[in-house]
């Protein structure tokens, strides 16, 4: 008997061992599997409570357990959750008092980081309100087009943004919106001053019957995608997505003693969803930036005494070419919650400023599934878990790139990826990962449905992004679709591209975008640069670092230099109208080169070198 025990005991201590040399991550996976279950735990009993519970619910219970800790940190003021909560009811109060203003009116709010629009979407959701949240730098066409979205009844904007409203006032009046400005006063016919409203009303709490109406599938927010082609498209956020956003953010591990720093764009879902929503849950405190800026970045950490900062695309990539100090790790940031960080930076990073923890993740505005990199895999945007497969089904699918559609096979079925073979992520639509769709434009949400993907009749949602699993079960982003060309029969993934190049110590940016060329099928890859500073563009180095580390056809065969690559309001690379010039030196005044196997270097694109091209006489 002794001798069992023995060996039963034996055995015990070896699985431990066993499990962490064979399936190394089986401890991690397990730790989430708990995480999952404890949200879906969290989310369900919220949904059970009656009255209805939302994310407004949440910053009251806040509110009330500790009103006289800071929420809010802007410039030189703080405000308490308290003061917060006043100060929203003070808002609400003028406005449901406000003649052009009825209960439940959609409301657009047009306005940078301030606290102000905090205290105006509080304000809202206490008055039972969907809010429009504008991009602050949009004008004319695009402001008229995103405000024409979601049909809102109201525009408020901050005083600084007047002239911008003034440009489409008349189609504003037109339509009969009221448009209060975030000022005392105001000379133009149209634009009525609302802060002396604010300031004169009382901030007495708004009863709970005024958002009586509001059921989980009411729309919550109205989120602009900040897509690189056309004009933006309203993702109708409801109430259910915002409350599930609470439950999975309370196991990012940020807790209620933590100093978030946010500086990303509040109309933008990193910045109002992970930030804003995500320290509401939590009871945390937020340090509100107008904007992001890499070099007053840690010197605002030092001071706030930051613990957690957010990033997205190219932030990481920025605050990593800011120039070194002796004291970047100097700091008491612990955690880094985000998306889209690449490996090499990701490094750097961890190498530069210190022990970090990084929580990459992925989701999209309107997207129904998302993933976590919850073991720290460089590189990884998260890792396949059974159960998270099982609760929000999804597969990778093999793409047609040149046709721009997924592959079917001869009964019109998608055809699955095999592992470590890229395909295009797709998630099924089901009563828990449902897709809301855009506003006001049915063809668009068409285009985002997929049919017939596994069997006849199933319906999955089509990200456009294209992802790779690997054999440890991790998955990676490859690329956008669109983004993603085919020349000489070959598949080219601009990030990847645009990854090799910026290792080259010259250059501090690339943007990779495929250009047409007569006689020639496909997109022959091209990149828009930047040089770090005091540095000589080095044709000869650039080809040879391409070359050593690209396939033929990967390689860009013309470069355009440019003093800043143009970036979207949330870092993403804008390719649209790069692709539309192509690579014409008449048309464009930034100084091109080409790649020249003769010569080994990147040498001038002159305008004789372009008609040769052209006319064909010079093959690609």
């Amino acid at each position: 008997m002794e001798i069992y025990i023995s060996i039963i005991l034996a055995s015990l201590l070896i699985i431990p061992f066993a499990l962490k040399t064979f399936s190394p991550y089986v401890w991690m996976d397990i730790v989430y599997f708990g995480d999952l279950v404890r949200i879906l735990v969290k989310f369900v009993a919220r949904r059970r409570r009656r009255p209805l519970f939302f994310v407004l619910d949440r910053f009251l219970e806040q509110t009330e357990a500790h009103p006289d800790n800071t929420f809010i940190v802007f410039e030189n003021e703080s405000y308490t959750y308290a003061c917060t909560d006043k100060r929203s009811n003070k808002i609400a109060n003028a406005l449901q008092s406000h003649a052009g203003y009825k209960g439940g009116d959609t409301v657009a709010l047009f306005m940078g980081n301030e606290p102000t629009f905090l205290f105006t979407w509080l304000a809202l959701a206490k008055l039972g309100s969907p809010v429009a949240l504008l991009n602050h730098n949009i004008r004319t066409k695009s402001l008229l087009h995103c405000f024409n979205c979601c049909k809102a009844k109201v525009l408020i904007a901050a005083a600084e943004l007047k002239e911008a409203v003034e440009d489409v006032l008349p189609s504003l009046i037109e339509q009969g919106v009221t448009v209060l400005l975030m000022s005392k006063n105001s000379d133009t016919p149209g634009i009525q001053s609302f802060s002396d409203e604010v300031e004169k009303a009382s901030d007495d709490p708004i009863p709970r019957s005024f958002r009586s109406h509001i059921t989980f599938k009411s729309p919550a927010v109205y989120i602009y995608t900040s897509g690189t082609t056309g004009l933006p498209k309203a993702a109708v956020v409801n109430q259910n997505r915002i409350l599930t956003a609470l439950a999975v953010l309370s196991s990012n591990g940020v807790v209620s003693s933590d100093v978030f720093y946010l500086n990303l764009p509040l109309y933008h879902t990193a910045g109002f969803v992970v930030g804003f929503i995500g320290t509401i849950e939590t009871g945390s405190t937020i340090i509100l930036k107008r904007k992001f800026s890499a070099s007053q970045f840690w010197d605002d950490c030092r001071k706030h005494n930051v613990t957690v900062i957010q990033y997205i695309g190219e932030v990481m990539r920025y605050l990593c070419c800011a120039p070194k100090k002796d004291n970047d790790k100097d700091h008491k940031v612990r955690l880094a919650i985000g998306n889209g960080i690449r490996a090499e930076i990701w490094k750097e990073f961890l190498n530069r400023f210190g022990n970090i923890q990084i929580r990459e993740f992925y989701a999209s505005t309107e997207g129904n599934v998302g993933f976590l990199n919850y073991v720290g895999k460089i590189g990884a945007i998260g890792r396949v878990h059974f159960f998270h497969q099982k609760l929000f089904p999804y597969t990778l699918v093999k793409y047609d790139t040149e046709r721009d559609e997924p592959v079917r096979d001869a009964n019109g079925l998608c055809i699955e990826s095999r592992k470590g073979e890229p395909g295009l992520l797709v998630s099924k639509i089901t009563n828990l990962a449902p897709f809301s769709g855009y506003a006001q434009n049915e063809e668009q949400t068409e285009r985002k449905r997929l049919h017939n993907v596994l069997k006849k009749g199933d319906l999955y949602f089509n990200t456009g992004d294209l992802m790779r699993i690997d054999k440890d079960n991790f998955i990676y982003f490859q690329d956008r679709v669109g983004d993603t060309f085919r020349w000489k029969g070959e598949n080219v993934a601009t990030t990847e591209v645009s990854d090799i190049l910026t290792i080259c110590d010259c250059l501090k940016e690339a943007n990779v975008y495929g250009v047409q060329v007569p006689g020639h099928e496909g997109r022959i890859g091209m990149a828009a640069v930047t040089l770090k500073k005091e540095v000589q563009f080095d044709g000869r180095k650039i080809y040879n670092h391409v070359v050593s580390c690209l396939p033929s056809y990967a390689r860009p065969r013309f470069i355009r230099m440019q003093s800043t690559v143009e970036v979207t309001g949330t870092f993403k690379q804008m390719k649209v109208k790069l692709v539309e010039m192509g690579f014409d030196p008449g048309r464009i005044q930034d100084p091109l080169y080409i790649l020249d196997d003769n010569a080994k270097s990147y040498v001038p694109l002159t305008a004789q070198i372009y008609h040769a091209i052209i006319s064909g006489s010079t093959k690609l």
